[in-house]
């Protein structure tokens, strides 16, 4: 097993090294007529951009002093976003290179007005003289130059482009998405019941206490009956990112705030956010059910939480419940949906994929969950999985934008 796993790592830096040689060699080598400060200050952008990314990944995961996180994360982070974007723009500039270097070249009124030297007659020449040479501008880049400065520079402002505008989507705050599911448990007095679902805030050493505000100001503004925070709220200890989750305090819906563990929350000490949840006024389902008006609301522990011996517990949380009033479960990750049909769940909410955050990332979340993002069915559970509210990694969306969505309930027989 060591073994296997030391070849796919090897495997991995190799292609991470080839890529990253490749995009230096497209803007920094091909750009340039020899070696020289260009390539080398290249190098060192490449090479310090990934020592900054490392950095910022192990700060986060080993509980490095939140100062250092925070030092890290910005540069760090954006420079893995960077790099996805770069290496992208520069494939897609393969297939603009060749037609370039096809066209024709464009010339001058002044070469073409000039006629082409007859020859004299052989009596009035030397035999040693040769015809007479077009000048060629030694100082003009060649044609195959120009095409890679322009192709390198149009690939980095496409990439710098792309972030800087998937980094304002998601500092700016996330948008408000209504969706209607019918439930057909649902008594005709909850028709119309609407709970804002608000998953991965991801509180950390970049989002922090304005972003938690601008999240609580969203939710309050739809004026919700109940409030659902599915999983990954911070990433960090409640000791760095307590003050930063104050804000949460203020959350209001008429049924209260209900909220589970996602996978980052037992990166960061599960019990104390649970305790710390509870102490901002929220009501952490740990495996359990309360039963609202008009339906049952249920919640699980997230998968993560196996490995501390707090995992999911389906029959704790619905065993003994009465299976003909509706039922609405919280559960970080859509995986845990075929428990929730084998359970007889009529509705689950989840986040964790952040609808892939960086495209082409929705492929690689789609081959790990059954949905992605949206509403879709499995028998007569119906599945909802948000994007979330903040981001993982860089604080950037790409074809995945941030959102917090009101879900309306609706009784098949109002």
């Amino acid at each position: 097993m060591v073994i296997v796993f030391a070849l796919v790592a090897l495997l991995a830096l190799a292609v991470v090294v080839s890529a990253n040689w490749y995009v230096w060699r497209r803007l920094f080598r091909d750009t340039t007529e020899g070696p020289g400060r260009t390539r080398r200050l290249g190098a060192v952008l490449i090479a310090g951009g990934w020592a900054l990314a490392v950095g910022a990944l192990v700060a986060e995961r080993t509980g490095a002093p939140f100062w250092l996180q925070r030092v890290l994360a910005w540069p760090g982070f954006l420079w893995l976003a960077l790099s996805i974007y770069l290496l992208l723009a520069v494939l897609a500039g393969e297939l603009l290179r060749p037609l370039l270097l096809r066209l024709p070249r464009r010339r001058g009124r002044a070469g073409a007005a000039v006629p082409r030297p007859e020859s004299a007659p052989a009596a009035t020449l030397p035999e040693s003289a040769e015809p007479p040479r077009p000048p060629t501008p030694a100082a003009d880049p060649s044609r195959r130059l120009v095409v890679s400065r322009f192709v390198a520079g149009a690939a980095a402002a496409a990439a710098v482009g792309t972030v800087g505008y998937g980094t304002y989507g998601v500092l700016r705050g996330p948008s408000v998405k209504r969706v209607t599911v019918p439930l057909a448990k649902l008594p005709r007095a909850a028709h119309g019941y609407r709970i804002a679902v608000v998953s991965d805030i991801h509180l950390g050493p970049i989002l922090g206490r304005g972003f938690a505000q601008k999240v609580v100001d969203t939710v309050n503004a739809t004026q919700p009956d109940l409030i659902a925070v599915v999983g990954d709220l911070v990433d960090g200890s409640v000791k760095d990112l307590g003050p930063a989750a104050a804000p949460l305090a203020r959350l209001r819906a008429r049924h209260g705030a209900y909220f589970v563990t996602g996978n980052h929350e037992y990166f960061s000490g599960a019990a104390s956010w649970v305790e710390e949840v509870r102490r901002l006024g929220m009501h952490p389902l740990e495996n359990a059910r309360t039963e609202m008006p008009w339906f049952d609301l249920a919640g699980v522990n997230d998968v993560q939480g196996e490995s501390e011996g707090h995992g999911p517990d389906f029959t704790r949380a619905l065993g003994d419940r009465d299976t003909t009033r509706a039922c609405v479960l919280l559960a970080h990750q859509p995986v845990q949906i075929h428990e929730a049909v084998r359970h007889g769940v009529d509705l689950q909410l989840s986040g964790h994929t952040h609808g892939g955050q960086l495209w082409p990332g929705n492929l690689v979340a789609a081959a790990a969950n059954p949905t992605v993002a949206g509403l879709e069915r499995y028998g007569d559970t119906q599945l909802y999985v948000s994007r979330g509210a903040g981001a993982w990694g860089p604080p950037t969306r790409v074809g995945a934008p941030s959102d917090i969505t009101v879900i309306e309930l609706a009784s098949r027989h109002a």
